[in-house]
């Protein structure tokens, strides 16, 4: 059920994915000076210009058409005759391009399809040079010369059926020059000059003529109007005159009632201030001697006032300074108590902790001394039970527990005489001798070491260790039977020389013979 809905959600998915990179890599956004022709899967080609589209990969096909004026320089490779016989040679520049007319655009693609600017332009350029040919053959020089419009206008009209057959139109048709082998171009416009000449000079004197006469009736004018002007200009000034001197006099008069009122007021204004000053004077004498004795009653006041505040002020520095002293006579009185409590409780405190050191001491020192004293009266009990039990030990040995001791050395003993020849990595013998080999007589050394040990021991304590092997003990003193180690199956008896007959032991419960 799992995979079922997997595979349901994942096809789709899948589907817009492959859509989106379809799309993606078929996406294609066309310049406006750019004609793209995608084909491929219709009939008819799709063509895109200046806008977006989608192309199917794989399918259809992507071509650029270039829509940018091509620029071509059309000259007359040799003479043409002219339709009044003159040979002459043409230079004219041209401006075309691919159309953006769909029929025409489809005959570009079919004819120029990715092809370069060159190309167009040389096809295009024997079309112009033919129908330029054309052209000059129908129209004379003169009017040719006269008038280049309407020949560019007629090589453009002749020139632009056999263009849009190919798909592409004239923008511009611009004559830039006519060329003549016999200077016939030049010898028209000598004509032209002389005419121009001709009339140019009549002109000229037809001017110059007309200029003087107008000169003369101007210069009558202006002699009128300059005497008119001057006459007019002196009753002005004589009017200026009278006009200036009324209103001088008018002004003089005016001043002098300005002056005499100025007088007047000034002596006034005299008189008004010189009784303002004395009034002021009067006044700031009067205000003087107020301010004086206001400036003595403050003065008292202040001599007063300053003194009665120092005077309080001393008193109460006074009563500062003696609370301060006080106050620090008691702080220090209360430190150096302080102080003195401390010492003596660090006094108390140190001789506490040296006295609890010294008890601490001295009941470790009693510990250790009453331990060690236990350890030597243990040790001492230990070692003396010890040397007891010893002694009992050695007391109750016999020489069958000696011979058992020594019994129990004896493998070291044989493995210490059989050692030197452990030790030989390589032996060569030669010659038995007295019918025996030499590997029997080696051999024979360790036994013949053995038995000389058991004489040797023997001799040195009186134990004859073949007889207690073999059972036949002689020992009357030991009055029990005792089992060496290793010989279980053994019951060593022993003979009681003096009495001479057999007793049973009281501890293991063998008995004696």
């Amino acid at each position: 059920m799992n995979s079922i809905l997997s595979a349901t959600v994942l096809i789709p998915l899948i589907v817009i994915v492959l859509l989106i990179v379809l799309l993606c890599v078929g996406y294609v956004k066309a310049p406006p000076d750019m004609a793209y022709i995608i084909s491929g899967v219709k009939k008819k080609s799709k063509v895109v210009i200046g806008k977006a589209s989608i192309r199917i990969p794989f399918f259809e096909r992507l071509d650029k058409l270039n829509l940018r004026l091509i620029p071509i320089d059309v000259k007359t490779s040799n003479a043409v005759p002219t339709a009044d016989y003159i040979n002459i040679n043409v230079d004219a520049t041209v401006n075309i391009k691919i159309s953006n007319d769909p029929e025409k655009l489809r005959l570009a693609a079919e004819n120029f399809l990715n092809k370069n600017t060159e190309y167009i332009a040389g096809v295009a350029r024997e079309v112009l040079e033919g129908n330029v040919r054309e052209i000059v053959g129908k129209m004379k020089l003169e009017e040719m010369v006269s008038d280049r419009q309407k020949f560019a206008n007629l090589v453009k009209e002749n020139a632009e059926p056999d263009l849009a057959a190919m798909g592409l139109d004239i923008i511009s048709f611009n004559v830039q020059n006519f060329v003549d082998g016999n200077e016939v171009i030049e010898n028209l416009g000598i004509d032209n000059i002389v005419k121009i000449k001709k009339s140019a000079a009549i002109a000229r004197a037809e001017s110059e003529r007309d200029i003087k006469v107008a000169q003369a009736a101007a210069d009558k004018e202006s002699n009128d109007a300059a005497v008119a002007a001057q006459t007019e200009i002196a009753k002005k000034q004589n009017e200026l005159a009278i006009k200036k001197s009324e209103l001088q006099m008018e002004a003089d008069t005016k001043k002098a009632m300005a002056d005499a009122a100025y007088e007047i007021q000034k002596e006034e204004q005299r008189k008004t201030i010189e009784v303002t000053t004395a009034n002021a004077d009067i006044a700031k004498q009067e205000r003087e001697i107020e301010l004086k004795q206001k400036e003595v009653a403050v003065k008292e006041q202040s001599l007063e006032a300053e003194i009665k505040k120092q005077a309080e002020a001393d008193k109460y520095a006074a009563q500062q300074r003696a609370e301060a002293e006080l106050y620090q006579r008691q702080k220090d009185a209360e430190a150096r108590q302080f102080e003195a409590q401390r010492e003596a409780e660090a006094r108390k405190a140190q001789a506490e902790a040296e006295r609890y050191a010294k008890e601490q001491e001295a009941a470790g020192i009693r510990a250790v001394g009453e331990a060690e004293a236990s350890a030597i009266q243990a040790k001492g009990i230990a070692e003396a039970e010890a040397m007891e039990k010893k002694a009992e030990a050695y007391a109750k040995y016999n020489k069958a527990a000696v011979a058992e001791m020594m019994i129990k050395v004896l493998p070291d003993i044989a493995a210490k005489v059989a050692e030197p020849l452990g030790q030989i990595d390589k032996i060569t013998i030669i010659g038995g001798g007295e019918g025996g080999n030499g590997v029997d007589q080696v051999a024979g050394n360790v036994p013949v070491v053995m038995a000389k040990v058991f004489e040797s021991m023997k001799e040195a304590t009186g134990i004859d260790l073949a007889d207690i092997i073999n059972a036949e003990s002689y020992d009357a003193q030991v009055n029990r039977n005792i089992n060496v180690s290793g010989l279980d199956s053994v019951n060593l008896v022993v003979k009681d020389e003096k009495k001479g007959a057999e007793q049973p032991d009281a501890q293991d419960g063998a008995t004696t013979e």
